[in-house]
């Protein structure tokens, strides 16, 4: 008997708008591998209902809050409903910029200097001490928003002053990281495998939300063209940093390469985007599976995990 998947998208979150799109590709690559499929937009949705819906497991393609921090897969967890990717914990963590850095650091992971910076004991006059203390120039990320939303580069501490007012609305926590100056890199993970890296090439500052989902400069690159071993390293050092964040079934991997030659992990992705052009699907393509055949993969990889 074929098995009943529900796909979950759309949502609350800022990432709605991605994660529309997201899951109707999701739901039409599970169709043509032969799945029974109800798409369902969890925006003005009550999850107990799929209690109801008999349905076998639940395919979360919810970017950002309430969809990729450990929400709904809580709920679903409560409910006994099978789902794909990372659980309660490798969610939240992944999703928390701030706490996974701090994890990255305790394994002694590279990645860049950074300062936590907190709303309610923020002041204007901080933003001097903490640019000097990261080197002048930084990049500001409210700890739990994705598609690079609410981030901005500071040159100087007007500047980055600016910065956190505007990112303290998405956040009551900012990382402000130092910048990084250099080529960036994308690692997907499918199970315990490092898919091969992607180099985004954009003209942008950085690879914000413009150049992912507006640009069409944006360039990518797989092969990247590292040497076999470079490659190898960056694979394995993504493999090191979804398993210390407790990452699951599949995801992303973010990382940066300094000025220097070294490697910067920047972010685990637990629900990256799954369009048919995403990230995830170019480099699963150049592994040799077809959109249809790697979204199966991940229904297996989640009933492995549930087994």
């Amino acid at each position: 008997m074929e098995e009943k998947l529900a796909v979950l998208y759309g949502g609350t979150s800022a990432e709605r708008a991605v994660s529309l799109n997201s899951g109707k590709a999701v739901a039409k690559g599970l169709k043509e591998a032969g799945f029974n499929v109800q798409l369902i937009d969890t925006q003005d949705y009550c999850l107990s209902d799929l209690v109801k819906l008999d349905i076998d497991r639940v395919f979360i393609a919810l970017h950002g809050r309430g969809g990729e921090d450990g929400c709904v897969q809580g709920a679903l967890q409560y409910m006994n409903i099978p789902y794909t990717g990372s659980d309660v914990l490798g969610s939240a963590l992944s999703m928390d910029k701030i706490r996974s850095k701090q994890v990255f650091q305790a394994l002694n992971l590279p990645t860049a200097a950074f300062a936590i910076v907190d709303k309610a004991h923020y002041q204007a006059e901080d933003a001097a001490n903490i640019l000097q203390e990261l080197g002048n120039v930084v990049m500001v990320k409210p700890a739990n928003e994705g598609s690079s939303i609410g981030m901005s580069k500071a040159n100087n501490a007007e500047e980055l002053h600016q910065a956190l007012i505007a990112a303290f609305h998405y956040d009551h926590q900012i990382l402000v990281e130092a910048w990084v100056q250099g080529p960036e890199y994308t690692v997907a993970i499918l199970g315990q495998t490092p898919l091969p890296v992607i180099h985004m090439v954009t003209p942008n500052d950085f690879y914000d939300y413009d150049a992912k989902y507006k640009a069409n400069t944006t360039q990518y690159h797989c092969p990247c063209s590292l040497s076999a071993e470079d490659e190898a390293e960056l694979q394995s050092i993504a493999l090191k940093a979804f398993n210390a964040t407790g990452a699951k079934g599949w995801g992303r991997v973010d990382v940066m390469r300094n000025a220097q030659g070294q490697w910067q992990l920047l972010e685990v992705n637990t629900v990256p985007g799954m369009t048919e052009t995403s990230l995830v699907p170019k480099a699963a393509k150049v592994h040799g599976l077809s959109f249809s055949e790697l979204v199966t993969k991940i229904v297996a990889l989640s009933a492995q995990g549930s087994a």
